[in-house]
């Protein structure tokens, strides 16, 4: 309605790729092109009719929206056009290049000089040079590495730009994988040198990955503490005042140059500016309802009392946990032999390309298991992002290692699923896999615990009757353990029986803040997946109300496409009413009804049924909740989604968008008004978190929204509202650190020392260079959080390829952020150092080297001077910003005495 007025204007807009280029470009077309356009054509036509009267949804015509197919073929047909042949069409001859392969020119060989194979190469090469970097701010990094070895060659944009450059060396973002040389042959010679052949390894993955995080946002402490999606308003606490309120970031003029901070409000509206640089200093709180988060009041004694009773609460729990620590010490546990050569054969059974988490995660659990020390390791990572592959690859190798391995999952359908992906991937290999689930008979059930007993079976996979007391093993040597929230308290008393008996190695989407809890103090190992496999893409979450036409356009939309439907409906009474109103939505649909009451055989051949694709349709209870894989299940819609809970939603969207096609979740919600407050805000925070791997983030917005007493105990609930569940859990971790050292942990003193480094230049990020304020503060929050100089340097590369190349306030900034890392490593409180000289302020248990210190004053005549037994005054003045931060640096490094 009054839609009429703006037709014209997207008539005038409409335009065609082509018309963007400057002249008419060769085209290479796939075979069936035009057809895929008229199947379009059409079935967008069909949606139309259906939507075309909807008054209170109106869509546009198709033709106001898309090209007509014929406009296509007229439009492609005035291009010149290459063909490529349908498969199994053989290509004519190959083309023969003149050209070699690239010598091997490691900038870190083993054994060498650095670069000497490199600086040898560029000697006796008398042709031109290219450097090819992957990223524009890989070029960067690659610019000033070959700077230190005196090689400068000049950057280009592009190859194109570089032939017509006449100089020697140059340096062009170009991502290909491998280099080549061609000789002089009449015209000089060109080498193409990549990044690969000067590191030995490629800087990204092969495969696009999406936009990857930096290794700090993938820690599980970093993930609860970054300041991601903090919008106004939200409490955040600061480690040296207490719980406030962010309200924004401002820029203020200090010493007559800009300086960016975080503001923070308190109780009775005071104040509190938080530099940039002490961003590390602040965390997100979570631990209860953010608008019940207590503020404290600036400059009284009300944060140190709360944080002392917390810290009485942590020594406890410290205490608890250590107990647990102890007797997994006190055991000696079996060092799982490893055949490198089985293994890779075993290997390279996997179709797909390992993720770098997902081969971090595998390292470490080999590591784990050839260790004498018993696995108590937590593997963490969205569904679909190959945890079951760590757990196949260990299971292996302790089959090979003449132990058994039990898995243990929470659902029928999970066994089930889990026991076809073994029996496949070790098909090949004399490995007996069993099952133990109400799938099977009770004279199939007597003969696998028989064959258990004797050793007759290597694997066995199934539910809790896994962990009754009847079941014997010959030589257990390893659990699995999939989503271990799904178990209750009794089963988990079970579990941590056989903790202290076996190796154990669990599998999570969403961690309860208990493991995590355990893991940052030490206590479980932790490796997190949060790399997603080659093109997936994130599933797109809608919430809408009982909607006739937009369900049926979403049914439709899905079979018209081949794909298969989950209709969730957790209701077993009324289930089958609504299988005939869907069935209604979409007449054509092949559907089936499938729930936990349903005979144990109808039910398993509904799912096979399923799977293999002969309904397409699944109305369903939350069985399928936990790991059933149909990849060709690619939309699913849940009635009622405000009766589930956030982890149980996150589960549930993970059903779909196990392939490469976009998968959509649609949430079916009452009106807003009859719903509780608790499930609107798990419903936003499930709909705003839709990027892959953001398990984690959810795992932590349940924390807020259910509160921490619900998840962790009623005893440590008050503590954990009054500082917040990071702070809590960083003073948990030290206590324990401390109690394993044999020391009395000191909780009082702060976790994170606020170092200050002032060398009066701008230190900022501009907002003429990035406007989005959410973004800067994000930033700002992963620079202060750095852990060392590689971590700065790999976020310097993700900002030149996101923003562009760095102003130089920025460029300040990232200087002095990795000065405070050297400045934290010998104990320095505070450094200014300005245009007429500086002070440098030492802690009291400062790790600096006296020795150095002697000499350094000795040697400088009159440019240095101690004043008093903890200040290093700086008396040459120095004008130039650029010789103060190399001298602050020459000094810290001379200082330092590992």
């Amino acid at each position: 309605q009054g839609l009429e007025q703006y037709l014209p204007l997207f008539h005038a807009q409409t335009s065609f790729l082509l018309d963007y280029l400057r002249e008419p470009p060769l085209l290479v077309l796939q075979q069936g092109v035009y057809e895929a356009a008229d199947d379009l054509a059409r079935r967008t036509g069909e949606r139309w009719e259906q939507r075309r009267y909807d008054v209170e949804r109106p869509v546009l015509d198709p033709d106001e929206l898309f090209f007509e197919p014929q406009e296509l073929r007229a439009r492609l047909g005035a291009c010149v056009t290459v063909q490529l042949p349908g498969s199994g069409t053989a290509s004519d001859g190959a083309i023969e290049f003149a050209s070699e392969p690239p010598p091997d020119l490691h900038i870190h060989e083993r054994g060498r000089e650095p670069a000497a194979a490199l600086l040898a190469f560029l000697e006796s090469f008398r042709g031109r040079v290219l450097f090819a970097a992957d990223t524009t701010g890989r070029r960067e990094v690659l610019r000033s590495t070959l700077a230190a070895f005196g090689v400068q060659p000049e950057p280009f944009d592009s190859f194109a730009e570089f032939r017509r450059a006449a100089v020697r060396l140059g340096l062009a973002v170009l991502p290909i994988e491998e280099g080549f040389v061609l000789p002089d042959d009449g015209d000089p010679g060109l080498a193409l040198i990549t990044e690969s052949q000067l590191f030995g390894g490629r800087s990204r993955p092969k495969a696009s990955r999406g936009a990857q995080r930096g290794d700090s946002e993938r820690d599980p402490e970093s993930i609860i503490r970054n300041l991601t999606d903090l919008a106004a308003g939200a409490p955040v606490v600061h480690e040296d005042h207490g719980v406030g309120r962010y309200v924004g970031l401002q820029t203020l003029e200090i010493d007559g140059r800009p300086a960016e901070f975080l503001m923070l409000e308190y109780a009775d509206s005071d104040k509190l500016y938080v530099p940039v640089s002490s961003l590390h200093l602040v965390s997100r709180y979570t631990g209860s309802d953010p608008a019940a988060a207590p503020l404290h009041r600036l400059g009284s004694r009300q944060w140190e009392k709360a944080k002392r009773k917390a810290a009485r609460q942590v020594r406890d729990v410290a205490a608890e946990l250590l107990d647990l620590y102890a007797r997994r010490l006190a055991r000696e546990g079996f060092a799982f032999p490893v055949d490198r050569k089985l293994y890779a054969e075993f290997t390279s059974g996997f179709p797909y390309e390992e993720t770098p988490d997902q081969q971090t995660a595998i390292d470490a659990v080999l590591s784990d298991l050839e260790s004498v020390m018993p696995m108590d390791r937590v593997v963490c990572g969205d569904v679909g992002f190959g945890k079951t592959e760590v757990a196949l690859r260990a299971a292996f190798i302790a089959v090979q290692a003449g132990r058994q391995v039990a898995l243990l999952v929470p659902t029928t359908l999970l066994a089930q699923q889990h026991f076809s992906t073994f029996s496949d991937r070790l098909a090949d290999w004399p490995i007996r896999v069993e099952l133990l689930s109400r799938f099977r008979t009770g004279t199939e059930t007597t003969a696998v615990l028989k064959r258990l007993a004797t050793g007759g079976v290597d694997i066995v996979i199934g539910t809790h009757r896994l962990i009754q007391k009847d079941i014997r093993f010959k030589q257990l040597g390893l659990v699995i353990i999939d989503e271990e929230q799904r178990f209750g308290v009794q089963q988990k008393e079970r579990l941590k029986q056989l903790r202290a008996e076996v190796d154990l190695l669990t599998l999570t989407a969403t961690p309860i803040p208990r493991t995590l809890n355990m893991a940052m103090a030490g206590i479980r190992d932790l490796s997190i997946i949060a790399t997603p496999p080659a093109r997936r893409m994130a599933v797109k979450t809608l919430i809408t109300e009982w909607d006739r036409a937009l369900l049926r356009e979403a049914l439709l939309r899905e079979l018209q496409r081949g794909g298969q439907v989950f209709f969730l409906h957790n209701e077993v009474r009324s289930i089958e009413r609504m299988a005939r109103e869907v069935q209604e939505l979409a007449p054509q649909a092949r559907l089936a009804v499938a729930h936990g009451q349903m005979p144990e055989r109808q039910l398993e051949k509904v799912m096979l049924d399923f799977y293999r694709q002969r309904y397409n349709v699944l109305v369903c209870s939350t069985i399928i909740e936990s790991g059933i894989d149909v990849p060709t299940a690619n939309t699913i819609i849940i009635n009622r989604a405000d009766r589930f809970g956030l982890a149980q939603l996150h589960q549930l969207r993970g059903r779909v968008g196990r392939s490469h096609h976009r998968a959509y979740a649609y949430l079916v919600v009452p009106e807003r008004r009859s719903m509780t407050a608790d499930a609107r805000k798990r419903l936003e925070a499930i709909a705003s978190l839709e990027e892959l791997g953001a398990g984690f983030t959810l795992a932590t917005h349940d924390l807020e929204i259910r509160g921490a007493g619900e998840l962790l105990g009623v005893e440590q609930s008050g503590q954990i509202n009054q500082v917040g569940f990071s702070l809590y859990s960083d003073m948990l971790a030290r206590a324990v650190e401390a109690m394993q050292n044999g020391q009395e942990p000191d909780l009082e003193a702060p976790v994170h020392r606020g170092i200050e480094i002032e060398l009066h230049v701008p230190a900022l990020i501009p907002e003429t260079y990035l406007a989005d304020v959410q973004a800067r503060l994000t930033l700002y929050k992963r620079i202060a959080s750095a852990r060392d100089a590689t971590g700065l340097r790999e976020l310097q590369v993700e900002m030149i390829d996101r923003f562009g190349l760095l102003p130089e306030a920025t460029r300040n900034l990232f200087a002095i952020a990795e000065l405070r890392l050297r400045a934290e490593r010998i104990g320095v409180s505070r450094l200014d150092f300005g245009p007429q000289g500086g002070r440098v302020e030492f802690l009291e248990q400062a790790r600096a080297d006296p020795a150095a210190l002697i000499s350094l004053i000795q040697e400088s005549g009159r440019a240095y001077r101690m004043d008093g037994p903890q200040v290093l005054r700086i008396l040459e003045p120095r004008e130039n910003a650029a010789e103060r931060f190399e001298e602050t640096a020459v000094l810290l490094d001379r200082l330092n005495s590992n």
